[in-house]
């Protein structure tokens, strides 16, 4: 697994339950700004066996649930595992961003 690959997997590891974070922050809080496509594409592809990380709590910059692509998770499934940690999620799957961003990367 790449180094950026494990970066990504680690810091969105380290965000708190009832927390979310965008994208672009984690791709800010590694020094890689401009990398939040990359930050998708990792989760995307994020089936690695015997590994939990909470993936659902990444959501794009303007509180949107925009997953997409991966067949084994579904918008449904994150809005189901951020209510369940307290986030309020619409069912346009939206969430108030500055109410849940993590201030912890």
């Amino acid at each position: 697994m790449s180094e950026f690959k494990e970066q990504v997997l680690s810091l969105v590891s380290k965000i708190p339950k009832g927390e979310v974070a965008s994208y672009g922050q984690i791709a800010a809080a590694l020094g890689r700004p401009r990398a939040a496509r990359q930050v998708g594409w990792v989760l995307r592809g994020s089936d690695f066996p015997g590994r939990l990380f909470p993936w659902w709590r990444v959501v794009n910059n303007k509180g949107e649930i925009s997953i997409k692509g991966n067949p084994t998770a579904t918008k449904l499934q994150q809005k189901a595992l951020l209510e369940k940690e307290g986030v309020k999620v619409s069912s346009e799957f939206t969430l108030e961003m500055e109410k849940y961003r993590t201030k912890k990367l």
